[in-house]
């Protein structure tokens, strides 16, 4: 049964310019396991990768029905699985199966977020 669905879309060049603003957003937004990943791509694809976790984060907190404010970004991660596809993990969550898709275009990055009993 499904138990929450959540969606968020960002314009990379937010992304970009929160950076510019504060070179500690990164660090805000993504864990250290989230990091190691951003830290070995090129600047394109780091902007892409930052705005798909935040989107991811912020679906999550609409789908779980708390927003960002109960969960913190910190609290929830965003990784590749052996073939490349995001997995979202957190911790308080366990109990539900996590389904989440990111995409990118030229301006946007969109994650859509479903929260399912097991």
């Amino acid at each position: 049964m499904i138990k929450g669905i959540g969606i968020d879309l960002i314009e990379l060049d937010r992304i970009k310019q929160s950076i510019k603003r504060n070179p500690r957003f990164v660090q805000r937004i993504l864990t250290r396991g989230e990091q190691n990943c951003y830290d070995r791509m090129n600047n394109r694809r780091k902007i892409e990768f930052l705005a798909g976790r935040f989107a991811a984060k912020e679906a999550f907190a609409k789908a779980a029905g708390t927003g960002i404010g109960t969960l913190s970004f910190q609290d929830i991660e965003v990784l590749p699985n052996e073939y490349g596809a995001p997995e979202i993990t957190v911790e308080s969550y366990a109990s539900l199966s996590i389904w989440v898709a990111i995409t990118h275009s030229e301006q946007y990055a969109v994650a859509q977020v479903i929260l399912e009993e097991r």
